[in-house]
C-alpha cells in the first residue's frame, strides 16, 4: 500500500515546554511501560486483592474523603453562568438516588437508564446507580423512541431518569411496550407544570432521601456499565462492563490524557457515549480533578470563551469537533488568550494529519490522538505527553496493555505481524481491566470476537519501526482493487490536502475487472462551489499523491457527509446510498445527514 506522501514524513511535534512549565505525569514511556501494573494502579484505588471494589466507592467516595470541598463539576448553561458541585455535595447527591433506588427495589441486579443531556442529574443518577449496584446504561438523548424502545426493550432496564420533554415526545409513545420499565424518574424545568402520569418526579423524591449511603461492595468483575454501539453493520450491540473498568479509567486519565490534581478538564463527548461517561465522568473524578461540563451543543465562539475563561488545562475532544472549529478559521481561535491550556487530545474517529498541525497553529500544541472502542472501555493507544507526536499516528501501545496486528487466517489460526509497515488487525492480549465482558445477550458474537488469545478489533494499521500505529481503516472498509489493499483513510487523507476540500469519504464500489475501484464523496469548503472542472482537479490531485491505482476514479459532492452522532462517517451509508442497497438501523445518524 502506497503511504500518503506528507503523512508519515511529518515532522514529529513535541508540546513547547517553558521553565514553569508542568512536567507531564509520565515522563519516560519505555521506563514507565516496563514497571508498569494494573495491580499497583488498583492500590491507588484502595483496591485489595480479592476484595470488593465499586466505580462510585473508587470514583466518588474517595476522592470526597480526600478533597470533600474541592470543586468537582462546574455545570455552564446557555448563558454562561455555572452551578457548581463540590465532590462532597456530588457523594451526597449520589446518595440520594441510591436510597431511592434501593427503596424501588432496584439496586442490584438492575438496570438504571439515562435519556439526559449534560446535567446534574446525569451524575446524580450514575453514581446512585453504582452505589447501590445496579447496571448503569446512557442513551444518547437525540435518539427517537423506536431506538430508545430497542435499547431499553434489549437491556430490561427498570427504571429511566429522562427529561419532561423528552419523556412526552419520545418514551410515552413506546411505554406501554416496555412492561420491564417500572419506574420513570422526570426532571422537569418547569416545576408549575403537570408531572406525566406514571412517572416520578426527580428532585422531589431526592428531597425526601437521606444523604448517607452505604456503598454496596461490588466484586471487581460485577456488571457495571452498559454501553449500546452501533458499530460498522449499523445493528446495535449492548457492551457490558464491570466495576474493574474503573482502574484503566483512571490510569488512561493520568498517563494517556496526563490529569494533575490541579487541573481544569473539558471532555466534549455527549454522555450516551462511552467517551462522555469513561472520560466526562468517572475518570476526571477518580483523579480528583475539577471536571467543566457545557449544557450546550458545540459554537464556535462560545466553546473559545470557554477555553479561555474557565482556565482549562486539558481539552478532550473530537475530529469532527476540530474540523468545524478548523473550518471556521483561525481568526475566531485568535481572539482569545489560552494561558491554562497545556494538552489537547482526541477520539472518536482517526486524526488527519492536518488537524494535528492545525492544534499547532491555533494554540502552540499538538493534538494527541487516542485510539480505543466502546468494547476496550479505556485508551488502548495514545499520543503521550512526553513522547513525539507524529501527525497522523494513532500513538504507542498504553502500558500495561499488549497490542498486536494480526491476520486471522479462514481456518481459524491467527499469524502475529512483527515486521514494521505490514498491515494486519489490531489485536489485544485479554486482561487490561476495562476489557467488555460480553455482548448483552449474544455470548456467541462475544465469542467470535476473539481467536489464538486475542481480542480482534475490527480496525486495521500499520505499527513503524519506532512503535507507532498508523490507522488504515475497519476491516470491512479495505478496498481491494487490482491487487491492492486500499485503506479509505489514507486516500481521503490525500484529498484532505487540497485547498478546496473540507472532508471526504471514501467507498469501494464493485467492478468486473479489478473487484473494486475507489470512489470518494467530498465536502467542500464554504464558499467553493462543485464543478467538472474541480473534480478533475481532484482526481488529478490524487493521482499525483497517491498514483493512478489507488487514487479515486469518480468524486461526487455532498453538502454533508452522513456521520454518526459521535462524529464517525458512515462508510455502510454512503456505500448503501450509492449502489441502492437497504440502509440499514440508521439510529445513531447525525440529524440532516
Amino acid at each position: 500500500m502506497t503511504s500518503v506522501p506528507g503523512m508519515a514524513e511529518w515532522a514529529p511535534l513535541l508540546k513547547h515546554r517553558g521553565p514553569d512549565a508542568t512536567s507531564p505525569v509520565m515522563d519516560d514511556y519505555r521506563r514507565a511501560a516496563a514497571g508498569f501494573s494494573w495491580d499497583a494502579v488498583g492500590a491507588e484505588l484502595g483496591v485489595v486483592p480479592g476484595g470488593a471494589l465499586n466505580i462510585a466507592g473508587a470514583a466518588l467516595d474517595r476522592p470526597a474523603a480526600a478533597t470533600p470541598g474541592k470543586l468537582a463539576l462546574r455545570f455552564v448553561d446557555g448563558a454562561f453562568a455555572t452551578q457548581d458541585f463540590t465532590f462532597d455535595e456530588l457523594r451526597r447527591a449520589a446518595n440520594r438516588f441510591a436510597n431511592a433506588l434501593t427503596q424501588l427495589e432496584s439496586g442490584p441486579g438492575a438496570t438504571v437508564t439515562t435519556l439526559l443531556g449534560r446535567c446534574p442529574e446525569l451524575f446524580f443518577t450514575a453514581f446512585g446507580a453504582l452505589k447501590c449496584g445496579a447496571v448503569f446504561s446512557p442513551l444518547f438523548s437525540a435518539f427517537g423512541p423506536e431506538p430508545i424502545r430497542s435499547r431499553l426493550e434489549l437491556s430490561g432496564s427498570s427504571v429511566l431518569v429522562t427529561t419532561a420533554r423528552f419523556y412526552a415526545r419520545k418514551v410515552a409513545p413506546i411505554r406501554a411496550q416496555l412492561p420491564s420499565l417500572r419506574h420513570v424518574f422526570v426532571v422537569r424545568d418547569d416545576v408549575t407544570a403537570p408531572l406525566p402520569p406514571g412517572t416520578l418526579d426527580f428532585a422531589a423524591v431526592m428531597g425526601s432521601m437521606p444523604d448517607e449511603f452505604n456503598t454496596a461492595p461490588t466484586l471487581p468483575d460485577d456488571d457495571a456499565l452498559l454501553h449500546f454501539t452501533s458499530g460498522t453493520t449499523g445493528k446495535p450491540k449492548g457492551v457490558v462492563h464491570a466495576h474493574r473498568a474503573v482502574i484503566a479509567h483512571y490510569a488512561t486519565a493520568k498517563l494517556a490524557l496526563d490529569l494533575h490534581a490541579d487541573d481544569i478538564y473539558w471532555c466534549t463527548a455527549d454522555p450516551g457515549w462511552v467517551t462522555g461517561v469513561s472520560y466526562g465522568m468517572i475518570a476526571p473524578l477518580a483523579c480528583g480533578v475539577t471536571t467543566l461540563v457545557d449544557r450546550e451543543e458545540l459554537d464556535v465562539e462560545r466553546w473559545y470563551t470557554l477555553l479561555e475563561q474557565q482556565r482549562v488545562s486539558v481539552w478532550y475532544t473530537a475530529p469532527t469537533a476540530l474540523r468545524m472549529l478548523m473550518k471556521a478559521g483561525l481568526e475566531p481561535v485568535r481572539a482569545h488568550r489560552y494561558p491554562s491550556l497545556r494538552f489537547i487530545a482526541s477520539v472518536g474517529e482517526p486524526l488527519n494529519p492536518e488537524a494535528v498541525m492545525w492544534g499547532m497553529e491555533a494554540f502552540g500544541r499538538p493534538v494527541h490522538d487516542t485510539w480505543w472502542q466502546t468494547e476496550t472501555g479505556a485508551i488502548m493507544i495514545a499520543n503521550f505527553a512526553a513522547e513525539p507526536v507524529y501527525p497522523g499516528s494513532m500513538g504507542l501501545s498504553f502500558p500495561g496493555v499488549e497490542v498486536a496486528l494480526a491476520l486471522r487466517r479462514p481456518d481459524g489460526t491467527v499469524e502475529l505481524l512483527t515486521e514494521p509497515d505490514r498491515i494486519g488487525e489490531i489485536v489485544l492480549r485479554p486482561g487490561w481491566p476495562s476489557m467488555f465482558k460480553t455482548y448483552l445477550h449474544n455470548e456467541q458474537r462475544y465469542l467470535e470476537s476473539f481467536a489464538g488469545g486475542w481480542y480482534f478489533s475490527g480496525d486495521q494499521a500499520k505499527r513503524d519501526a519506532r512503535g507507532y500505529y498508523w490507522f488504515i481503516g475497519r476491516t470491512d472498509d479495505i478496498i481491494k482493487s487490482a491487487g491492492h489493499l486500499i485503506s479509505p483513510f489514507e486516500v481521503e487523507c490525500a484529498l484532505n490536502q487540497h485547498p478546496a476540500v473540507m472532508q471526504s469519504a471514501v467507498i469501494g464500489i464493485p467492478d468486473p475487472v479489478v473487484s473494486q475501484v475507489v470512489k470518494a464523496i467530498v465536502e467542500l469548503k464554504p464558499g467553493i462551489d462543485a464543478s467538472p472542472e474541480l473534480r478533475r482537479d481532484l482526481i488529478a490531485h490524487g493521482r499525483r499523491l497517491l498514483g493512478a491505482a489507488i487514487a479515486p476514479r469518480d468524486i461526487d459532492f455532498t453538502p454533508a457527509l452522513p456521520r454518526t452522532r459521535s462524529g464517525k462517517i458512515m462508510r455502510r451509508l454512503l456505500r448503501a446510498r450509492t449502489l441502492g442497497l437497504p440502509e440499514g438501523d440508521l439510529s445513531t445518524l447525525e440529524s440532516g445527514t
